[in-house]
């Protein structure tokens, strides 16, 4: 694991970053209040891309893990951290890179893919539906929750939950609520069409966050939906089959 330096915007960002393996990188961009290891090293997605030949790259995104923090909502604007993703394949020397993106990292990936295609090779978007173009209301309440006093002064069911996960990884609540308020940019139907890059849409059939995923696979060219059976939006991304299904649609480029 090392740190890698990057300038968005003018401004400097220190990205944690791990990688296994050596071949075609994929670069693994984590979802909201997760960080690199739990959503692709505790999952056995680094060791899975390492043993199919492939240089698998993680980051904290800024915000998370051991990642730059900031406290200013506009410091997670969308056009940043995707700017974070196309700095740390500049500072590696790489000119494109498969892109794996679950959950908010999805929404960072198909940003890319509509603005930045011509860095990236095939695109799977997990844990991420019609969500990405028309977001569900409640995301307020979960910055409100990790702003709380206490997680026992939360009414909301998926705002503890967050609070609750935020605690054990011990991350910046701060940070995060800046986050989720931040980077709520939506893509919009054209900018979807736009999309050049072979995308995989994988989605867990119990997934409640995640919105209409054959939506958006249809609104995307050529794109195909894998349904991750019987899985809700946080136990999807570990799932063995997710993993299988995106190491054979990697494979094919």
């Amino acid at each position: 694991m090392t740190s890698i330096r990057i300038v968005t915007e003018g401004e400097p960002v220190e990205l944690s970053v791990r990688e296994e393996g050596r071949g075609e990188p994929v670069l693994l961009i984590h979802g909201f209040a997760s960080t690199k290891e739990v959503n692709w090293v505790d999952t056995g997605w680094m060791k899975a891309l390492a043993g199919a030949s492939f240089r698998a790259i993680a980051f904290d995104n800024r915000g998370h893990g051991a990642s730059t923090k900031f406290h200013a909502d506009s410091d997670y604007r969308l056009e940043k951290m995707a700017a974070d993703a196309i700095g740390l394949l500049d500072a590696l020397g790489l000119s494109r890179a498969h892109v794996c993106g679950y959950s908010m990292g999805a929404r960072i990936a198909a940003y890319l893919a509509a603005t930045a295609g011509g860095r990236l090779d095939r695109i799977v978007l997990s844990g991420a539906g019609w969500n990405l173009v028309d977001i569900a209301p409640g995301w307020d309440a979960i910055a409100d929750a990790l702003l709380a006093p206490s997680i026992a002064t939360i009414p909301d069911r998926r705002g503890r939950a967050f609070r609750a996960f935020a605690e054990q990884t011990k991350s910046d609540r701060v940070a995060l609520a800046c986050c989720i308020r931040g980077a709520r940019r939506m893509l919009t139907p054209a900018e979807l069409g736009h999309i050049a890059n072979p995308v995989l849409v994988a989605v867990g059939t119990d997934d409640d966050i995640a919105t209409d995923p054959q939506r958006l696979a249809a609104a995307i060219p050529g794109a195909r939906y894998f349904p991750i059976a019987g899985r809700d939006h946080m136990r999807s991304v570990g799932d063995r089959a997710h993993v299988r299904a995106a190491l054979e649609f990697l494979r094919e480029g």
